[in-house]
């Protein structure tokens, strides 16, 4: 799977980030206020899970990128698309665009502590998420066709991704499944809690309220499993903090979506 990986990491993932951005829905001036928020979020779930991680002699580069960075792309947007409808959702998309740009600098420091601030500017995400917000900002219109092509080319991301996933979990012990459940708390758990700081602390609206909950109610990202194969960071550990935390997503996104509708105006 190693071929396939890298495959998916250099150019399908780019591609569903460049294409997610230089959609219709994506407009980071107008919910500038998201950025602040979304960043609140993850560095609270970072500073949450890091004390737990050495207080269970657990490595906390293979338990902080779950709990900071979580699956709000082939789960969050479908969500906020039946949560908030049309404009919610563009909101999202920021949202979904921030914690991706994190996820690719601040998570791979994480992953990998000689990771070089240089060597990042590089990276194939990183430059599609670059070349994303000038295309959003200086309102280019790509031609449909192509626009299309390149979606439909990174779509391939999370097909691949769920694959890669279920060839890794085949070498899963048992003992593995305890730092599943554990993430899999860790990340909804922690995410809520920085909702709340962001929400109360920025005074954010009914709407962005909304957003921000929905967002930290989310399970762990698949794409941290294939991090960890990249870095090779416990990739079998984070294969069952992936797989679990998404089957306890049934209880978690639920409680996100209430404290959604909840901050929404009747």
């Amino acid at each position: 799977m190693t071929v396939t990986n890298r495959l998916n990491m250099d150019v399908c993932v780019p591609l569903l980030v460049f294409s997610a951005m230089a959609g219709k829905d994506f407009d980071l001036a107008r919910w500038w206020e998201l950025l602040p928020a979304v960043l609140l979020v993850i560095l609270v779930s970072g500073l949450l899970a890091w004390p737990l991680a050495r207080l269970l002699h657990i490595s906390p580069r293979t338990l902080l990128p779950p709990a900071m960075f979580n699956n709000c792309g082939n789960m969050g947007l479908p969500l906020a698309l039946l949560a908030f409808g049309p404009e919610g959702f563009s909101g999202f998309v920021v949202a979904f665009v921030i914690s991706n740009l994190l996820h690719f600098t601040l998570g791979a420091y994480i992953f990998c502590r000689t990771t070089r601030f240089v060597g990042l500017l590089y990276n194939p995400i990183v430059i599609a998420t670059a070349l994303g917000i000038a295309v959003s900002l200086l309102h280019w219109q790509l031609p449909a066709g192509i626009l299309i092509g390149l979606k439909m080319l990174g779509d391939m991301t999370i097909p691949l991704m769920l694959f890669a996933l279920g060839v890794r979990m085949t070498d899963v012990k048992l003992s593995g499944w305890r730092i599943g459940v554990l993430g899999g708390l860790l990340t909804p758990v922690t995410g809520l809690a920085g909702a709340a700081v962001a929400v109360y602390w920025l005074g954010l609206s009914p709407m962005l309220a909304g957003i921000v909950y929905l967002f930290g109610s989310l399970p762990p990202a698949v794409l941290n499993f294939l991090m960890a194969e990249h870095y090779r960071q416990e990739p079998d550990s984070m294969a069952s903090i992936v797989l679990i935390g998404n089957l306890m997503s049934i209880g978690f996104v639920p409680l996100g979506l209430w404290l959604t509708l909840e901050s929404l105006p009747a």
